[in-house]
């Protein structure tokens, strides 16, 4: 007797195929799918949901074991063992083994910033059993499980041998992960949705789960992610019931979705929180002089920043730390100067630098809230405080582009999640300094590079918060960035979820619909 069948003769309700199927819309379709390969938001949530890693963040920002089992390290630091869990397997079936680890970290090493730094510090890697690897440094590195646990993007994920050789330079053939759900290209429909299965086979941590560690047990079947560009109609999606979770609820409509009893608003703290930042071009134009991008320290203005954006205190913070508020390397070093912030102290910092009323090109991304909202009030201040501005309209895709240049722009604002800003070393803004500043603004101040490397090599926790709040010293010195704010991006979800991980990179294991 089937199981509808069964059902029905003794009463019972069978399981409705809606309830083992949930819906979601992410902040962007999945276009990339190596995980390698872009340090896109995006491609990075669909790695946690395919891939698994090593290590792994919990809620506390501490890492913890995920793929690993066992390790130890020599008295100096410089050779460190690993072994891995037993039972993992990818998604073809193959047992997942060291070699393949190996294989992945050595692309991964090439694709990240913060990977490459401790690949330049590693003499080898390599497999000497079918679960065990030895890395060994050839010179002090301090932040061996915390590279190997970052959540900066793009994540250390592991992938079979056999694709982990593809060069860092090319896509990956095909997505074969190790992780709790399962890719299948027929079941991905381009421009509409993709859909991905429970992974059957998966043999989660005997902990529980805890932000990115502990055990990911996946309690529904189907994970359907739906392409819903506008973010008024996915909200209305959710509302009708159409979709159950949607990461970006719109903070226009955040009150309206507090009032449904239908939906649930989850708001973020710390590391998950975002961090906006006004990005300088030190290549050219008015900001090329240190002297006037120091006066956008005392010009902006964070709660209006928070309050044009429609975010209350329960979604927003103000906060000059540079490495965030709430995170281990929060400082209030160099920040004097925002503490106060007013138009006419800006105006009077203007009057003593060598401005001479050149053009300010802002960028104004209009295609998304927070970077619109924050450029446009900047636009006006600078107006205000005595600056000629020249506001220049386009979408997000044409503001990446235009920053690349050295000309045609002075700043802009943008924003990430805590958990890549609050390390010196993941800190997009200035990762890339005096190398490849084409995301950064052209910065390059040779004071900084000797400061990431004792970063890196720091032997304790107390060592790297001093050499952090040197860094966040020159940062303000020198205004390569000025913070507009610090806020949530809530997500909504209807109801009927029950025990939705609360994470600003969407997580689906623990729920139960």
């Amino acid at each position: 007797m089937g199981v509808l069948a069964a059902a029905m003769a003794t009463g019972l309700a069978a399981p409705r195929a809606e309830a083992q199927t949930l819906s979601a819309v992410l902040e962007a379709e999945i276009v990339t799918l190596d995980p390698h390969f872009t340090p896109a938001y995006i491609t990075r949530t669909f790695g946690y949901m395919v891939f698994d890693t090593l290590f792994a963040m919990d809620r506390a920002g501490q890492v913890k074991p995920q793929m690993v089992e066992s390790w130890s390290s020599s008295p100096d630091g410089l050779t460190w063992n690993f072994t891995l869990r037993e039972g993992l397997r990818w998604h073809d079936g193959q047992p997942v083994t060291a070699a393949d680890c190996v294989a992945s970290l050595k692309r991964w090493f090439t694709r990240s910033a913060l990977g490459g730094r401790l690949g330049a510090a590693t003499a080898s890697v390599v497999a000497t059993d079918a679960r065990s690897f030895t890395l060994t440094l050839k010179q002090p590195y301090g932040l061996v499980l915390d590279t190997l646990g970052t959540t900066s993007s793009p994540g250390p994920f592991m992938l079979p041998e056999r694709l982990a050789n593809t060069p860092g330079t090319e896509r990956i053939p095909e997505i074969i992960g190790s992780g709790p759900f399962v890719f299948r290209r027929a079941d991905h429909r381009p421009g509409d949705r993709m859909t991905l299965r429970r992974n059957a086979a998966y043999v989660p941590r005997p902990e529980p789960a805890d932000g990115l560690a502990g055990g990911k047990v996946v309690k529904i079947e189907t994970l359907e992610i739906r392409v819903i560009p506008d973010g008024a109609t996915a909200a209305a999606a959710l509302q009708s019931g159409e979709i159950d979770y949607m990461q970006y609820a719109p903070f226009d409509l955040l009150g309206q979705m507090e009032r449904d009893r239908r939906l649930r608003v989850m708001g973020f703290q710390g590391l998950d929180q975002f961090t906006g930042h006004y990005r300088t071009n030190a290549a050219s134009g008015p900001f090329a002089d240190p002297a006037v991008r120091r006066v956008l320290l005392s010009l902006v203005d964070q709660g209006e920043v928070m309050a044009g954006m429609g975010l209350t205190g329960r979604y927003s913070r103000t906060c000059n730390a540079f490495f965030i508020c709430g995170s281990p390397y929060e400082s209030d070093v160099g920040t004097e100067a925002m503490r106060r912030p007013s138009i006419e102290a800006a105006r009077e910092a203007l009057k003593q630098t060598r401005y001479a009323g050149e053009p300010v090109i802002v960028l104004v991304a209009s295609d998304l809230e927070a970077p619109k909202v924050s450029s446009e009030i900047l636009a006006d201040r600078l107006r205000r405080a005595g600056f000629t501005v020249d506001l220049q309209m386009m979408d997000w895709a044409s503001v990446l582009a235009r920053r690349s240049r050295r000309e045609g722009w002075s700043v802009f604002g943008v924003h990430a999640l805590g958990v890549d800003l609050h390390n010196p070393l993941t800190n997009s803004i200035i990762g890339l300094n005096c190398t490849n500043a084409t995301t950064g603004g052209y910065h390059c101040h040779e004071r900084l590079t000797p400061l990431f490397a004792a970063f890196a090599a720091a032997p304790d926790l107390a060592a790297r918060q001093k050499i952090a709040a040197d860094i966040q010293a020159i940062v303000y010195e020198q205004a390569i960035a000025v913070p507009w704010g610090q806020f949530a991006q809530p997500a909504a979800y209807r109801a009927v979820l029950r025990n939705l991980p609360v994470s600003a990179i969407p997580l689906f294991w623990s729920v139960e619909k």
